[in-house]
């Protein structure tokens, strides 16, 4: 079972993939919301967040405040490289432990997770593979501000991750998602076909 990996800066959409993936049989791993789990309170990574940025990235309900949380650190790069460093070895380890899992249920052909930061992570090296998913810059601001975010926070948010062309030069398989839907599906059920296609001893 290919252990494969799927990126792509903020809004380029790496989420409409991975989703066309499950939809043609893939077991898809949610890294972000593997990542909130693990931040829940009684979770591995709950108390360090709190020793480290504060009681005041809690709300009442003493649940970690995602939009307190964001604003604290896409503002000062130190902190977000410190919430990466809480965060991403424990999402990494049980993603491991999913992947295990499923191989030893008789799993065959391919498993994904869905990171936007595999790569500055360095968590893509551990991985047979690497698609990425891109599309222009000008698109990622549009979809950006389509979904609420003011123009400046969409380009903070964009200017915290890795240029899309330093992150296409990781890639095993690239996804354009610069299209329509359809054309993007026809590139997703292309990447299926080669996977399923694949020797099983290869």
């Amino acid at each position: 079972m290919l252990r494969l990996g799927i990126t792509g800066g903020i809004a380029s959409g790496k989420s409409v993939v991975s989703s066309m993936l499950r939809e043609l049989g893939f077991q898809v791993i949610d890294a972000d919301r593997l990542a909130h789990q693990l931040t829940e309170p009684g979770q591995s990574a709950y108390d360090e967040l709190v020793e480290e940025f504060g009681p005041g990235i809690l709300a009442p309900d003493r649940r970690v405040d995602r939009t307190a949380l964001a604003a604290l650190v896409f503002a000062d790069r130190a902190k977000l490289e410190r919430l990466n460093a809480i965060v991403h070895p424990r999402v990494e380890a049980a993603t491991f432990e999913q992947f295990s899992e499923w191989q030893r249920a008789g799993m065959l052909d391919a498993a994904f997770v869905e990171a936007a930061l595999l790569v500055e992570a360095g968590f893509h090296r551990r991985l047979d593979g690497l698609v990425v998913a891109w599309c222009r810059p000008e698109q990622q601001l549009e979809r950006l501000t389509a979904r609420g975010f003011s123009e400046a926070e969409a380009r903070m948010r964009i200017a915290s991750q890795m240029p899309v062309e330093e992150k296409l030069r990781h890639a095993t398989e690239r996804i354009d998602c610069s299209g329509t839907l359809r054309e993007t599906r026809r590139e997703v059920e292309a990447l299926a076909a080669k996977l399923r296609s694949r020797p099983s001893n290869s």
